[in-house]
């Protein structure tokens, strides 16, 4: 009796909890994303063609490799396409890599406006070739068109208009693009010292990295804006197992294969890292709560009652939004022996990992090498480094941005997002304590399943929004 006196309870409670819930949640009003892009049509259209030129030259990147005289050459298609930036604006170039200053009216809140203009190999079969620049569908097609020469471009054509007319910036301006991005060179480290060197402390940092998100979480329709405030860490690791072989016919036990697999199999099948909820993940739940259907509005607007539902299911709903609450490893390559009926003296295992805040590199790493060791695995790791600190989304350099959303693009919301992948803005964090990572531009399900992979492209409507959130960027830091 007793046991069933504590039950119903438990269960009067959990109905108080859910009924205030839904209360608190009845009581915020709901909200739509309207914001469509809606230009002049012209106008468009001439920043597609811009954006064309500049995909029709080939900058694909490739790892320690000299290729200056390569970008050399594209650098000599941006001055024909923004002569007023080149005529007026003092220029540094670096192995490639681009560093040019306008000054303002102060010098004491410097701002940084960066996106890179190399771009990755583009293999297999496109709609349109990937250096073509075709403008077909209100889109243009070609690698780079989404990462990221839409915002180069669109930086490069703000400046240009300003400076047509008359325009002087309220603090100085640096225009920073590196060439080694998409493989994590010294490009950008290059830029970055000589802003030491010249004792230049930027005040905000804009890179590529968040965007205009059409439907960020599944059931929020419309276009919102998700503004990068930290990056994970990362690592890449080989495993290696090794024995001494022989012949398939008669295998042992507890092959290097099989001691790999069952590696992957623990890590697969087990909760290996923490999840946590970070501030800003919990900002960005709250900012798209009015925009969701009821269920989902529930959860967001209650993190207080959800949390916990939440962070057991996120990893299974959306891939993306459970790598925000948790360090992550993904198995990428894998070799063995070279034939059937010969089982390998060595074999090893590929993988990258990408670290939270609460579970940063070393404890992540520790956590993996005690499983390696577990299964008498060797673990080498490579090109590793720490998450990035976080913007602080209550101060005033995150506000300038939001309002900068909200003034360019009416009835977009500006979110917190968190940054998964790795951006050249990390290099930034050393001599500036407010480094974005937003791209303005729409990026609908197309674009993102295009970048880095088969028929990238934009559509050139979302282009003079990105040239206009630039100018009023410049104009906002005062």
């Amino acid at each position: 009796m007793i046991v069933l006196w504590i039950l119903l309870g438990l269960l009067s409670l959990l109905l108080l909890l859910l009924l205030v819930a839904a209360v608190h949640t009845l009581l915020i009003p709901s909200k739509k994303s309207t914001y469509v892009p809606q230009p002049d049509p012209a106008r468009a259209l001439a920043y597609g063609k811009t954006l064309a030129r500049m995909i029709q030259y080939e900058t694909v990147s490739k790892p320690d490799t000299d290729q200056r005289e390569k970008f050399l050459g594209f650098h000599q298609v941006l001055k024909e396409l923004f002569p007023l930036v080149h005529e007026r604006l003092e220029k540094t170039e670096i192995d490639g890599n681009l560093l040019y200053y306008w000054k303002g009216r102060s010098s004491a809140r410097p701002l940084v406006l960066m996106s890179h203009q190399d771009v990755v190999p583009a293999e297999g079969e496109w709609l349109h070739g990937p250096f073509s620049g075709d403008i077909a569908d209100g889109k243009v097609w070609g690698r780079g068109a989404s990462d990221t020469k839409c915002s180069v471009m669109a930086f490069f054509q703000a400046v240009e208009e300003l400076l047509r007319a008359g325009y002087t910036p309220p603090n100085d301006v640096y225009l920073s693009s590196s060439c080694t991005e998409e493989w994590a060179g010294d490009g950008c480290p290059k830029l970055v010292a000589e802003l030491e060197r010249r004792g230049v402390k930027p005040y905000l940092v804009c890179d590529e990295g968040g965007g205009i998100i059409t439907e960020p979480i599944g059931g929020i329709h419309g276009n919102f804006a998700m503004i990068g405030v930290f990056e994970k860490g990362k690592a890449d690791v080989r495993f290696t197992a090794e024995s001494n072989g022989g012949h398939a016919s008669t295998p042992k036990k507890h092959s290097p294969i099989a001691r790999l697999s069952a590696f992957v199999n623990e890590i697969e099948t087990h909760r290996v890292f923490r999840r946590k909820m970070p501030d800003e993940v919990a900002a960005m739940f709250r900012t798209l709560a009015p925009y969701a259907s009821f269920p989902l509005k529930l959860v967001f607007t209650n993190l207080w009652l959800f949390k916990p539902l939440l962070l057991q299911v996120l990893p299974l709903i959306s891939p993306q939004a459970g790598a925000m609450i948790q360090t992550t490893m993904a198995f990428t390559m894998q070799s063995g022996s070279d034939a059937f009926n010969v089982m390998p003296q060595q074999a090893t295992l590929g993988a990258n990992l990408r670290f939270i805040p609460h579970q940063g590199m070393e404890e992540s790493l520790a956590i993996v090498k005690k499983l390696a060791d577990k299964h008498h695995l060797t673990m080498e790791v490579y090109h590793a480094s720490d998450y990035t600190r976080p913007v602080d989304i209550h101060g005033e350099a995150f506000r300038t941005v939001q309002e900068t959303v909200a003034k360019t693009f009416p009835g977009c919301a500006g979110s917190p997002y968190v940054m998964t992948g790795a951006t050249d803005a990390r290099n930034y964090q050393k001599i500036c304590d407010n480094v974005v990572r937003f791209a303005p531009v729409v990026y609908g399900p197309e674009q993102m399943k295009g970048m880095h992979g088969l028929n990238e492209n934009i559509q050139y409507d979302c282009l003079p929004g990105a040239v206009d959130f630039y100018k009023n960027l410049i104009d906002a830091v005062k």
